[in-house]
């Protein structure tokens, strides 16, 4: 049941944003309301969003996230969560991300799906996705969190429910250039080789993402349902990192080799 009033709401979705801004980052939300609920944490999203909209932010699709097992269990949960793609955080493939511009950025590799036409329904099946979807492209994610991974005052560690209200601790998105019709490849099998400055640092598989990526898409539509929401023809998805997070300091040079299914590249000045 939610703890948090609307005042209490869209003072940390405020906070949020200043952080952003000034890339210095708060005290964790769970810390300062307890006995918040996930209901109390997308609602701080809600608002978080709704600020960036205010400031001139245009909405330009989502993010899926916690759709390993292995962070699943990592915060000792059975869900994903999601969060906002908005249009200044679309990088290009083989672009620089200026000094500064993020305070602890992480990268992640997924599967994007571009969206033909819109999407919603809390009886949507992946049949309904791979109809509603124009392509998928091979994408990196930049994470970042505006909120300390450990509470300075108590000691306590973030928890899901700071990364919901974090925007799912959403930041940056870098999408390779090919496209490819749905049906080109079994995205179960459409996997990476993620580089750090030359050096493999991970690997992964479609198939870590909820067993086949179209399954988190489902999932992000039954929950945008119970919102009254949906996808939009031109959105843009990631569906999920099928890798760990890989840190991003001043300096490093990131490329993830799909295969065939193309590459993506960044770098960070």
């Amino acid at each position: 049941m939610p703890v948090m009033n609307a005042e209490q709401v869209a003072a940390a979705g405020d906070a949020l944003y200043q952080a952003e801004q000034e890339r210095k980052q708060i005290r964790l939300i769970s810390a300062a309301h307890d006995g918040m609920d996930m209901d109390d944490a997308y609602a701080v999203q809600d608002a978080f969003v709704a600020r960036k909209q205010r400031e001139g932010a245009v909405i330009k699709g989502w993010k899926i996230g916690l759709t390993s097992k292995a962070m699943q269990y990592a915060l000792n949960i059975d869900i994903p969560d999601s969060g906002i793609l908005f249009d200044d955080m679309f990088f290009d493939h083989g672009g620089v991300v200026p000094k500064g511009r993020f305070i602890q950025p992480r990268i992640e590799a997924e599967i994007a799906f571009i969206m033909a036409s819109d999407l919603s329904g809390d009886k949507v099946t992946g049949a309904d996705v791979i109809a509603a979807t124009e392509s998928v492209a091979p994408a990196l994610e930049i994470l970042d969190t505006r909120i300390f991974r450990a509470d300075p005052q108590t000691g306590a560690q973030r928890s899901v429910l700071d990364t919901i209200s974090d925007n799912a601790a959403n930041a940056g998105i870098v999408l390779g250039p090919e496209r490819h019709s749905f049906d080109a490849f079994d995205l179960r099998w459409a996997g990476c080789i993620c580089f750090r400055n030359d050096e493999v640092e991970e690997t992964g598989l479609g198939a870590g993402v909820l067993n086949d990526p179209v399954e988190s898409m489902v999932w992000l539509v039954h929950r945008l349902a119970s919102y009254g929401s949906g996808l939009r023809a031109g959105d843009v998805v990631l569906s999920g990192s099928f890798i760990r997070p890989v840190e991003a300091r001043n300096g490093d040079s990131f490329f993830a080799d799909y295969g065939a299914f193309g590459s993506v590249k960044i770098d960070f000045e």
